[in-house]
């Protein structure tokens, strides 16, 4: 059974910064891609990181050089380092898998509140 399990989210100051990881257990074959998104209130979730396989990473225009995504194969673990921190950015954010011909995976989502 896979699970993907959202960790280090949390409450922070504007201009502050969290990394988010995600632990990946169980077996998921064909990946093509990895990715964090976000959801606020009142709002489509929407992507705010995304990696290829090959190591290709794609940002949004409004988080492009405050976030940036990784990830370590040997820890099964994708991160999501998010610098400069703004209120905008408040949101729950969840853990994406995308691979070949079955439904994309997400995890349980982590809140992230960016206020003074």
């Amino acid at each position: 059974q896979v699970q993907l399990v959202e960790s280090g989210g949390g409450l922070v100051q504007p201009g502050g910064s969290l990394r988010l990881s995600c632990t990946i257990s169980g077996t998921i074959f064909s990946i093509y891609a990895m990715g964090w998104y976000r959801q606020a209130p009142g709002k489509e979730r929407e992507l705010v990181a995304a990696i290829s396989t090959g190591g290709t990473t794609n940002y949004p225009d409004s988080v492009k050089g405050r976030f940036t995504i990784s990830r370590d194969n040997a820890k099964n673990t994708l991160y999501l380092q998010m610098n400069s921190l703004k209120p905008e950015d408040t949101a729950v954010y969840y853990c994406n898998i995308k691979a070949y011909r079955v439904s994309d995976y997400w995890g349980q989502g982590t809140q992230v509140t960016v206020s003074s």
